[in-house]
Formats: structure tokens, C-alpha cells, sequence
């Protein structure tokens, strides 16, 4: 949807009044503007396309988009949209005065940005979002205060980005997206731990990475999906009580690998 079917309005409501803006001498005629192929018009600003004093977001991104040398001139705004759009343009030496900003679209901006020795510092962000940003760029031991981040968000993130051996210490996290993630990444030595997990999901995961010869411990899970993942990778002669399983998808498969048939893979993918 083109965003020039919204009317022209500041943050406060009021119209957009071209003839009192600081920027005057950079607006261009709607009328006869052309923007090139790649839509970006240095120096200038377009209402109803690319204004800083407009409330719409975009048009905001835009002006600083064309304007990227008005930026740091705007990082005090009374508008967050404003300090927020401006904070992805202006230099990066600019940006630590923001890092107390009311607003946590402005921080999360910062947070994509600053270096590490100021990004350490929005670790204890009071917005998920904010420590969510953070949580993609820190790296290894950095991240450790975020494994016990109270939002599982952010936990969920940390699992995807430390390293393996700081894995087991969550394995017991309290939300089993968390735990899901870790199974799949655990290394071999921890994964049998998770077999006795709360969650089938979790389970599942372990029935599909572990290696055949320890499937044994799933063989009467109480879940007839991690059965039947059981019962497409277990050796064959520890099939046993699968080969009676009260589920007949897991009969079937349990009974096909007895007879020495090979059988498709439908299971989804980690």
C-alpha cells in the first residue's frame, strides 16, 4: 500500500505546514517532482513522501533517507519516531546521548548500532525488544546475564547465538521453546539428558538426533510422535514393544522395519 494516501499531519495532529518548516529550502513541487530510479532525491524532502515533520514513520525514514546530514540535528526531537529514525542515520558518536531515551523504539535503534562497550550497558533494558537487539549482537561470554532474561524471547535468542558448551546450563529453562532450541543444538554428551523432558516437543527432537543405539530409553515415550520417530531410526532388533504399539502409524512402521522394508521419512525436519 503507497503511503502517500494519508493525510499530512505532525505529531501533534496538526497539518503540515511546509512555509514554516526549518527545511523549507530543500521542498520540492509534488506537482512536478520526478523521483529517479532509485527513488532517493538527495538533499530534498517531498511532502507526502519523505518529511520530517510528518507523524507518519515512513515518510520520517525517508526524509533522513535523503537527508542523512539533518540526522544528528534531530536526535533531540520531541517526537520518538523522529529521535528513532534519525538515531539510524546520525554518526555513531552521536548516539550514546540516547541511551537513556523514554522511548524503546529509540533504544532498540541504538542497540543495533553502538559498539559493545555501550551495548553491554542495555543488557538490562526494561523492553524485551531492546534486549532482544542486543541479545543478536553480543557474542559468547557477553551474553551470559541474558540466559536469565525473565522474557523467554530473549532467552530463545541467546540459544541460537552462545556457544555450545554454555548450552547445557539452560537446559532446564522453564519455557520448552527455550528447551526445543536446545535440543537441537546440544552436543551428544548432554542430549540423552533431555529424554525424560516435560515437553513431547522437546522429546521429538532428541528421538530424531539421538543416535540409534540409545533410542531405547524413548521406546515407551508417553508421546506416539516421539514413538514413531523411535521407531524410524532404532536398530531393528531393539523394536520389541513398538512392534505392539497401541498406535497404528507406529505399529506400521515398527512392523515394515522388522520385515527389513525401507520406509520413507515423513517426519518434519529440526
Amino acid at each position: 500500500m503507497s503511503d502517500d494516501i494519508f493525510e499530512s499531519l505532525d505529531w501533534r495532529g496538526e497539518p503540515v505546514d511546509c512555509t514554516a518548516c526549518t527545511h523549507r529550502d530543500r521542498r520540492l513541487d509534488p506537482e512536478t517532482a520526478a523521483l529517479p530510479a532509485g527513488g532517493k532525491l538527495p538533499g530534498r524532502c517531498l511532502p507526502l513522501k519523505a518529511c520530517v515533520e510528518d507523524r507518519y514513520a515512513k515518510r520520517i525514514q525517508r526524509f533522513f533517507e535523503w537527508n542523512p546530514d539533518l540526522a544528528a540535528g534531530h536526535l533531540g526531537h520531541p517526537y520518538f519516531e523522529v529521535r528513532a529514525n534519525a538515531a539510524r542515520f546520525a554518526p555513531i558518536f552521536q548516539l550514546p546521548r540516547l541511551m537513556g531515551d523514554p522511548d524503546e523504539t529509540v533504544r532498540s535503534v541504538l542497540a543495533r548500532r553502538l559498539p559493545r562497550r555501550l551495548l553491554l550497558k542495555l543488557r538490562d533494558d526494561p523492553d524485551r525488544e531492546v534486549r532482544i537487539a542486543v541479545a543478536t549482537r553480543l557474542e559468547d561470554a557477553d551474553l551470559a546475564p541474558l540466559m536469565r532474561d525473565p522474557d523467554c524471547s530473549v532467552r530463545l535468542r541467546v540459544v541460537r547465538r552462545i556457544p555450545d558448551g554454555m548450552l547445557p546450563a539452560m537446559m532446564h529453562d522453564e519455557d520448552p521453546e527455550v528447551r526445543v532450541e536446545i535440543a537441537r543444538r546440544l552436543s551428544m554428551d548432554w542430549l540423552p539428558s533431555l529424554a525424560w523432558d516435560d515437553s513431547p516437543r522437546v522429546r521429538l527432537v532428541v528421538a530424531q538426533r539421538l543416535s540409534a543405539s540409545k533410542l531405547h530409553v524413548l521406546l515407551q515415550d508417553a508421546d506416539w510422535m516421539v514413538r514413531l520417530a523411535v521407531a524410524g531410526r532404532i536398530d531393528a532388533g531393539q523394536l520389541g514393544p513398538l512392534l505392539d504399539d497401541p498406535e497404528e502409524e507406529v505399529r506400521a512402521i515398527a512392523r515394515q522395519r522388522a520385515a527389513g522394508l525401507t520406509i520413507a521419512n515423513d517426519l518434519p525436519p529440526l
